[in-house]
């Protein structure tokens, strides 16, 4: 099949990848304008301009670049971009989503789904049409979500299994969609202020915003980033959050709105990550100390 590929980041490389091993004639590779990736004036490429010029594919930024190709289908991934409606109308596409539509439309799925606490997740293959995430669904793979997978393991699962799902699908005709059901729910962006841990929440949904990636909080007025941490079991019930964020013990116990998290890894502002006992010998917190 002769497809154009529109993609940016490095998840949206192995589908590439695969589709060209599969066969597929990709004649035209779309992604993100080169940019600033350092302190330095040079720019680089995205992961998929990249990889695309590694397989001696074409490559362009402008979206309209695809008319007029001869492409039969657009592969999306992780573009990042609005397609008009003057190019959905010339040419149908696909997007590979990392969510079970109609659940966590938008931007962070996977994020979301973590952070819900969602037990399961998948890959849908849909149709792309003007609506955010709104088509329907060609096919769809489930993948459980485990009580210790982090953001960065769920998301390498996911595109596993979406890149097998999108070569199965497209290895013949698209099959008949499935218009989406069920309630509709949005992943909008993780903004920054959301990392910062918020000790009279309880404990399970910390160590969620953990496995995402980025927490952080502060001690003695400095910034620390909290990089790995686990439920503690401690039965610590705070009344209004008065007492949330206290070290319990010198093992990196602390007290959360409903229960204790132990800090397990982290990162204090201007080091390097480090082992929770190396930061506490360093450090010395007491007992009764408060974090945040």
């Amino acid at each position: 099949m002769r497809l154009v590929y529109l993609g940016t980041p490095e998840l949206a490389v192995p589908p590439l990848q695969a589709l060209v091993v599969a066969g597929h004639e990709v004649v035209l590779v779309v992604s993100r304008p080169d940019r600033r990736r350092g302190r330095g004036s040079a720019t680089s490429p995205s992961p998929v301009k990249a990889a695309a010029a590694d397989l001696g594919l074409p490559v362009t930024d402008r979206i309209n670049d695809v008319l007029g190709v001869g492409a039969e289908l657009g592969v999306v991934v992780a573009f990042g971009r609005i397609i008009r409606p003057h190019v959905l109308a010339a040419l149908p596409m696909v997007n590979v989503h990392f969510s079970l539509l109609p659940r966590w439309r938008g931007a962070a799925p996977v994020e979301r789904a973590l952070l819900a606490g969602d037990a399961e997740t998948g890959v849908d293959i849909m149709a792309v049409e003007e609506g955010l995430d709104t088509g329907a669904v060609y096919a769809r793979r489930i993948v459980p979500v485990g009580p210790r997978t982090s953001a960065a393991e769920l998301r390498a699962e996911l595109v596993e299994v979406g890149t097998a799902l999108l070569v199965e699908t497209l290895a013949g005709p698209l099959p008949e969609p499935v218009v989406q059901t069920g309630e509709v729910t949005v992943a909008a962006r993780i903004e920054p202020r959301e990392l910062q841990l918020d000790w009279a929440r309880p404990a399970v949904e910390l160590d969620r915003l953990v496995r995402l990636g980025g927490a952080w909080t502060t001690f003695r007025d400095r910034r620390l980033k909290v990089l790995a941490a686990e439920p503690s079991g401690v039965d610590v019930a705070v009344s209004g959050g008065e007492v949330a964020g206290v070290f319990i013990d010198g093992d990196g116990g602390v007290t959360t709105g409903e229960g204790g998290l132990q800090l397990v890894t982290v990162q204090p502002e201007g080091r390097a990550p480090m082992a929770w006992r190396d930061f506490a010998n360093g450090a010395r917190p007491t007992t009764g100390e408060r974090l945040g």
